[in-house]
């Protein structure tokens, strides 16, 4: 059964250009990875055989995105810091790579490790 993939449409002068889900959800597992305090993020939490289900993308229907992922923070950080440091990363590095608008970055704090 074919898996049904959605796409953010943006309408250019020349054309249009289409941004898939995939897509978005690779920009947010490098964003996580430059967030301090997260020793995992997004598909590491779930494993890679779990692709994709660590990071949630929704194209709402003002052409925004509602985001959520996965982390696990490390021992000794502030859960609160880390989980706003994540949207704010989310949303800069989406933004700035794709030029849509995040409406939400909602993060799910599955655990915390010792480094």
């Amino acid at each position: 059964m074919a898996e049904y993939k959605q796409y953010i449409t943006q309408i250019q002068e020349n054309g249009s250009v289409m941004i898939s889900e995939d897509v978005i959800a690779t920009i947010v597992e490098h964003a996580l990875t430059e967030v301090e305090g997260v020793v995992k993020g997004g598909n590491e939490v779930v494993g890679k055989k779990s692709w994709g289900k660590g990071i949630r993308v929704a194209i709402n229907d003002d052409n925004t995105l509602s985001v959520g992922c996965n982390i696990v923070v490390s021992y000794g950080s502030s859960v609160v810091e880390v989980a706003q440091a994540v949207q704010n990363t989310v949303t800069n590095a989406i933004e700035s790579v794709t030029g849509v608008t995040v409406a939400q970055v909602n993060v799910n704090v599955c655990g915390i490790v010792r480094k």
